[in-house]
């Protein structure tokens, strides 16, 4: 096997296709780069046909932490579980390859997308469509390739679309679509926008369409370049499960009974009438032949459900439950259905019931993000449930599945471009979106659900989010776009296409088609119901709920912003955290406070309010003429300490705290006392001087008690016995025998024995 590499140049980005050096045991491996990002995509597909009515298809994206030079965290420092974004990534390599293989084929197939190198320029997920492709060719599978995907933004200022943007352009992007499929349709759409139009996403979409044929066309000549080194690529024989002529002969004679069975709008009758008749049309057959035609009877009996369907669509244009195309399921909307959560919101339409629950916290609660991509975290994040009581099944409850990962990710990309910034609304957001029952669409209704709960707790998205699921039946030269799909149209059907947006334009889309013949003036007609369909179930929303409430909910925290100086955050955190410790302690707040000095205090009932007044009191920088009511925390010879604030202090001059001469502080004021002060001075060191407002009488005699300079006595502050003291030169006099009525020169000599310089 010789090694063949193929680089090239498409809209402005550098690519490289490369095979034969690297997984050779594999059945196909090919390495995809873009920029310096590579990715490993290998492709093996097992010798032996699987028992199975489906196709056997599993999809890994394993992010590598080496490939961005970091060690993973935790205590095995090994990669565990993959993260939603590779578990996205994977999903997306998933849907286009899937419907790409023939029908019948149940040998099983395992694609691994193993990202070597990753830029942090460009990225490294849709790559691998083409990588996947190209593995699966030149191993000699059989499927309907090449297959690329691309991602499409747009320069907001220009219009102009982008092939692959970097993550810088992303940033100012104002769509990022990407879209997989062939030269000649799309399978796989997913879509997050900033409220464009219908017009502008055709417009994407057709340019992607012309973007992924370009890519297309640049495997094939990595593929010609592949077999003059190696030889002509040969399609490997695999047996297909084949219809077996007698056993669709013997279930389609059921076909009236079948299209009977499926007239019935309550789902879980509908299937137990479907089933039943499976079961009796089953019986039919003999012990031996269901033991020889196990596994074509079940492909029969899904094809005789999957065709009565779409034939009564196409014929008759009414659906199993009875209604139009274009018709959407009765619709219930109860927003605050919770006490005491922060919001809520019950949205149902149909068989399809989801409660979603708002929760509002700090923004130190963001979630981060440890993955390879230059993406720290998010502080809006939507989590989605699926239980198995919704479909009135059993089942295992743990982790969530790839499914509830991908869905919960739409949910949440619909509603990001209307959440408020961090200066508007300083709150991380987490909402959760628990399906009640299922029948088509879920994911749909938790965007309805989350906005119903966004705006009971009050956050003040910039418009309300809707969505709706559309569906296409194409059936003996027919087609019909039918809006609000339930679980059989979206099962048995050729495409889901789900919308979401606001009255001013689309926020996200996500599409799986299974349709060849999917023309752009079937997506056109597809984007126009939709909007109708989400306009009108917008309208149901708004006649409960009609703008976000004008306050957060008393059981939510109150978030309150400060900004101060950073050369003060250490004064409010204070040694080991003594000082914030003391502040949530007291107060019941929690205190977050960012390295360029912004403070974020979250409480209840007044709690958030009381720590910031605290807060405000530690970083508080007296100024001349303010007048304060202060405790006396300190007394010396020359004066007494004011405390003006938590952590101030302020010198009143002995000469100050009383009208007359007064000897000893102590004759006035006592350690303890309240006195009502004014600001002289404050200093280039920020020591501070004070007057006294309201000046007593000195007490008779208190200047002649011998407070004297050269008397070699002072009295002690405790015991007010005198001590000896050292004589100095008049010239040299200490603080405590300074006359002078400039208080703002005192203290300065001698440390007091208390601290109280202003920080």
């Amino acid at each position: 096997m010789t090694k063949v590499t193929h680089e090239f140049d498409l809209y402005g980005k550098h690519y490289a296709l490369e095979a034969g050096e690297l997984a050779k045991q594999a059945t196909g491996a090919c390495l995809v780069k873009c920029g310096d990002s590579t990715v490993l995509v290998t492709a093996v597909v097992s010798k032996e046909r699987k028992d199975y009515d489906f196709f056997p298809l599993t999809v890994d994206f394993i992010e590598k932490m080496y490939a961005v030079g970091r060690i993973p965290g935790g205590y095995l420092k090994r990669e565990a579980r993959p993260s939603e974004k590779a578990t996205l990534t994977a999903r997306m390599i998933d849907r286009p390859l899937r419907p790409s293989f023939p029908d019948g084929f149940r040998n099983e197939v395992q694609v691994v997308a193993t990202p070597l190198v990753a830029d942090q320029i460009h990225s490294v997920d849709t790559i691998c469509v083409m990588g996947a492709s190209a593995a699966l060719t030149v191993g000699g599978v059989p499927f309907e390739g090449p297959l690329a995907c691309v991602r499409i933004g747009r320069n907001p200022e220009t219009g102009e679309f982008l092939v692959n943007p970097t993550y810088e352009e992303r940033d100012t992007s104002d769509l990022d679509l990407e879209l997989a499929g062939s030269s000649t349709f799309i399978s796989m759409l997913e879509a997050g926008a900033k409220e464009i139009s219908e017009e502008d996403m055709l417009a994407a979409m057709a340019f992607g369409q012309e973007a992924i044929a370009a890519f297309c066309e640049e495997e094939k000549k990595f593929f010609a370049k592949w077999e003059e080194a190696n030889g002509p690529i040969v399609k490997k024989e695999y047996v297909l499960d084949e219809p077996i002529p007698e056993v669709h002969d013997r279930i389609f004679a059921h076909f009236d009974e079948m299209s009977a069975a499926l007239k019935d709008a309550d789902k879980l009758s509908r299937m137990g009438k479907v089933e039943a008749l499976k079961e009796s049309i089953k019986a039919e057959f003999t012990e031996d032949e269901q033991a020889q035609w196990s596994r074509a009877i079940a492909v029969e009996l899904k094809g005789l459900e999957k065709h009565a369907m779409r034939k009564m669509v196409v014929e008759t244009g009414e659906r199993v439950d009875g209604r139009t195309p274009t018709e959407i399921r009765p619709i219930m909307v109860k927003p605050d259905y919770l006490p005491l959560v922060h919001g809520s919101g019950l949205f149902q339409r149909g068989q399809t019931q989801v409660l979603s629950i708002c929760t509002l916290g700090m923004l130190n609660e963001w979630q981060r993000l440890d993955t390879i991509e230059p993406v720290d975290g998010k502080r809006y994040i939507h989590h989605y449930n699926f239980p198995p009581y919704c479909t009135g099944e059993t089942g295992r409850m743990g982790s969530p599945k790839r499914r509830e990962i991908g869905h919960g990710a739409l949910a949440e990309r619909a509603l990001l471009p209307v959440i408020p910034s961090e200066e508007e609304f300083p709150y991380t957001i987490r909402v959760v979106s628990e399906v009640m029952e299922s029948n088509g669409s879920s994911s749909m209704a938790s965007t309805c659900g989350s906005t119903l709960a966004l705006m009971d707790a009050g956050v003040p998205i910039k418009r309300p989010v809707s969505g709706v699921a559309m569906g296409l039946i194409q059936e003996e030269g027919k087609t019909v776009v039918l809006t609000d799909i339930q679980g059989l149209e979206d099962f048995l059907g050729d495409m889901d296409f789900k919308v979401t947006g606001t009255t001013k334009g689309i926020t996200a889309m996500q599409m799986d088609n299974k349709a060849t013949g999917l023309t752009p003036e079937i997506l056109r007609k597809a984007l126009m119901q939709a909007h109708e369909g989400r306009m009108f179930i917008l309208d149901k929303m708004l006649e409960q709920i009609p703008a976000p409430r004008e306050h957060a909910k008393d059981t939510a925290p109150q978030i309150i912003s400060l900004q101060i100086p950073t050369d003060k955050i250490r004064d409010v955190i204070g040694s080991g955290g003594k000082v914030i410790r003391g502040i949530q302690e007291d107060t019941g707040a929690t205190v977050d406070i960012q390295e360029d000095g912004t403070v974020f205090i979250a409480g209840t009932n007044g709690a958030g309010e009381a720590a910031a007044e605290r807060i405000k009191a530690i970083v508080k920088v007296p100024e001349v003429g303010e007048e304060y009511t202060g405790r006396v925390v300190g007394i010396q010879p020359f004066g007494a300490f004011v405390e003006l604030l938590p952590g101030k202090d302020g010198l009143l001059h002995i000469s100050r705290v009383a009208k007359g001469r007064v000897d000893k502080v102590e004759d006035v004021l006592n350690i303890g006392d309240e006195v009502r002060v004014k600001v002289l001075e404050v200093d280039e060191k920020g020591k501070i001087s004070l007057d006294r407002l309201d000046k007593p009488e000195a007490p008779a005699g208190s200047g002649h008690n011998g407070h004297d300079e050269g008397n070699g006595h002072e009295r002690s502050e405790r015991s007010g016995e005198r001590r000896p003291r050292a004589r100095r030169h008049p010239g040299d006099r200490g603080e405590g025998s300074s006359r002078t009525n400039n208080g703002g020169e005192n203290g300065e000599k001698r440390q007091p024995r208390r601290h109280h310089e202003a920080q």
